[in-house]
């Protein structure tokens, strides 16, 4: 073999080793960055609330399934507790002892706690101030503790309850937003997704018809599906689950289209 064909293999030689290095380099550091992007991922959450909360298996299951699938985060790692008070709210709930270290077998702080008030907090004046004074009081707690308060919107009762009023929807986005801007919380706009559901797909009951209240599986469902998209950044559109074959397909991924785009709309404005 000439010296020149010696030195054209010995190049392409050199140039295999540096490109997998270089490919070797690129996986290593895309490893890495997901790696980083996991640990800076919320990964314990606390949800307070009520029966709106623990209906149909919990929303804090299905979310919690919807992040394993949809954020790469390690399953072990996810870390979610619900504690409810049927008919309850906020102020009913003793934040002091949630946030104690070990109190509730956590001895970390909780990266965020959401907050979900009663679904009749925007009705009067007398209970919007309840609503606003416990939020005041809880979100300064939750931030001395290390967390991140979220205020979870509820959806409002639906026609045939004795409280439904056409307006629902529009005084709870606004008693949630206005509080939301007052202590620099994001809101999770679960009851605009409702009212978006209801006016898209209508033949989807999103609540029970015994009380024109509580949700069904296909809207804690929907509601789960806002609550992966506002804390992780993340569309639901592209997830699978669907409560292990329990929603229909083509419902589950209905559902998940009006949660993302519901985010994106609140979030722009």
């Amino acid at each position: 073999m000439g010296r020149f064909h010696r030195h054209i293999l010995w190049a392409i030689a050199a140039s295999a080793v540096i490109s997998s290095q270089a490919v070797a380099q690129d996986t290593t550091e895309e490893s890495a960055a997901a790696s980083a992007q996991a640990d800076s991922e919320p990964t314990q959450i606390l949800f307070l609330g009520n029966s709106y909360f623990y209906y149909n298996d919990s929303l804090h299951n299905h979310t919690r399934r919807m992040a394993i699938e949809g954020t790469g985060i390690p399953e072990d790692d996810l870390d979610y507790r619900s504690i409810t008070i049927s008919g309850g709210s906020l102020d009913m709930h003793p934040i002091d002892h949630y946030l104690t270290p070990g109190a509730i077998g956590y001895d970390a702080p909780f990266d965020i706690v959401v907050l979900q008030g009663h679904s009749a907090s925007a009705q009067s004046e007398e209970r919007s101030t309840r609503f606003r004074d416990a939020v005041r009081v809880m979100d300064e707690k939750i931030k001395a503790s290390g967390a991140e308060t979220m205020l979870y919107m509820t959806h409002s009762y639906a026609e045939g309850h004795g409280s439904y009023s056409e307006d629902g929807t529009e005084k709870l986005d606004q008693l949630y937003t206005e509080m939301g801007k007052e202590i620099g919380a994001t809101v999770i706009p679960v009851g605009l997704a409702f009212a978006e559901a209801r006016s898209q797909l209508p033949e989807i009951e999103l609540q029970q018809d015994f009380d024109s209240s509580h949700p069904t599986l296909a809207g804690t469902y929907l509601a789960s599906a806002v609550v992966y998209a506002t804390i992780y950044g993340e569309s639901p559109a592209e997830l699978s689950y669907d409560y292990f074959g329990r929603l229909p397909a083509d419902q589950a991924e209905n559902l998940r289209r009006i949660a993302q785009e519901t985010v994106e709309a609140y979030q722009s404005r």
